[in-house]
């Protein structure tokens, strides 16, 4: 079995399996050359033989445990008939979604043919995984968690607070659960398309659950986590998840617990020892080196990666080395082979 498979299935793994969330990206020059040619990051995104290109390329620099698809989180509102901008410098634009007009605006009947290029590009990573030697890396399929997605909608891009969003749930509670059913049933169908395409392995991303109440992140976090995690399961019942709720601290454990994920993504705020003992004893830990200390490198990037190491060392129990959040542009590429070594190392 593959490693990062045998440390989803509650095996303690060692040294680590170890991938990088955003490891395909801006930082690597033969990312910037594909992506110098290509009109706009959406065209990007649906254009399948430059979107496995890109997947692949950190596999044949570093040859990671495991591949992720190169898409965003943002591609199923898209896909749902939501309009979706990446501007220079702002990020993700997209019109807010205030009332129940735009809810009822939402078309999951398209969402089908207009993801039919990322189910492609699956395809084609997996192909090319086996053709180039990679037989033993593990395909990663993902999405945004409906509340993460939802933010990104209410707001129309990014926040410092999400105040939209939360002021939603509150305000308009009625509204704001027809939101989030239409992308968790939206979110269900494109994952499971993406395991019938090839991959092997699905991570539900939550980015910003972490700016909710306690009894908000168990209606709006762990709910819908529980409940695809349940349908995906009955589907694909070999197919692990793992769920990144990021910034939500000790509800963690209970995110874990409830929802049935496989693994958890941990991010770089996260005390490990404290919230491994919070979940169940089989579920894997993801995590969490700090990005930034990838970026600084040296005596900086080893007492930090020694100490996620160690921590994990001790405790026996499945893991999976990466970043407690996404690599980011300025990161030296040199860095993450040096990680790479460190880990690989024990």
């Amino acid at each position: 079995m593959k490693r990062l498979l045998r440390s989803l299935s509650g095996e303690a793994v060692w040294p680590p399996p170890v991938w990088l969330m955003r490891q395909a990206g801006r930082y690597l020059p033969e990312y910037r050359a594909v992506r110098a040619g290509v009109a706009d990051f959406i065209a990007l995104c649906t254009t399948p033989d430059l979107a496995a290109e890109v997947t692949l390329q950190p596999i044949r620099r570093y040859g990671f445990d495991a591949a992720i698809l190169f898409s965003d989180i943002l591609m199923l509102p898209w896909a749902l008939g939501h309009g979706l901008q990446f501007k220079q410098g702002e990020g993700p634009v997209l019109p807010r979604l205030r009332d129940a007009a735009g809810v009822a605006a939402l078309d999951p009947g398209r969402v089908a043919d207009r993801l039919a290029p990322i189910m492609q590009t699956v395809r084609l990573v997996r192909a090319g995984l086996a053709r180039e030697g990679f037989g033993e890396t593990t395909l990663i399929g993902f999405a945004g968690a409906p509340f993460t997605v939802a933010c990104y909608m209410v707001e129309g891009g990014g926040s410092k607070d999400f105040a939209a969003v939360r002021g939603m749930a509150y305000a308009q509670p009625v509204l704001f659960r027809q939101l989030m059913d239409v992308l968790t049933e939206a979110t269900i169908e494109y994952l499971s398309a993406q395991v019938t395409a090839g991959a092997e392995v699905l991570m539900l991303f939550d980015s910003w659950a972490g700016v909710l109440s306690p009894m908000k992140f168990w209606e709006h976090v762990i709910g819908p986590a529980e409940r695809i995690v349940a349908t995906l399961n009955q589907r694909h019942p070999d197919v692990p998840i793992i769920g990144f709720p990021r910034l939500a601290a000790t509800l963690a454990g209970d995110y874990a617990s409830a929802s049935g994920v496989n693994g958890v993504g941990l991010d770089t705020a996260c005390d490990l020892r404290l919230i491994a003992s919070m979940l169940p004893p089989l579920t894997a830990v993801q995590g969490n080196l700090d990005p930034l200390a990838l970026v600084a490198g040296g005596a900086a990037m080893e007492t930090e990666t020694a100490s996620i190491l160690g921590a994990m060392r001790e405790g026996k129990r499945p893991f999976i080395f990466n970043l407690g959040h996404g690599i980011v542009p300025q990161t030296p590429p040199e860095h993450v082979a040096t990680l790479l070594e460190r880990v690989r190392a024990g």
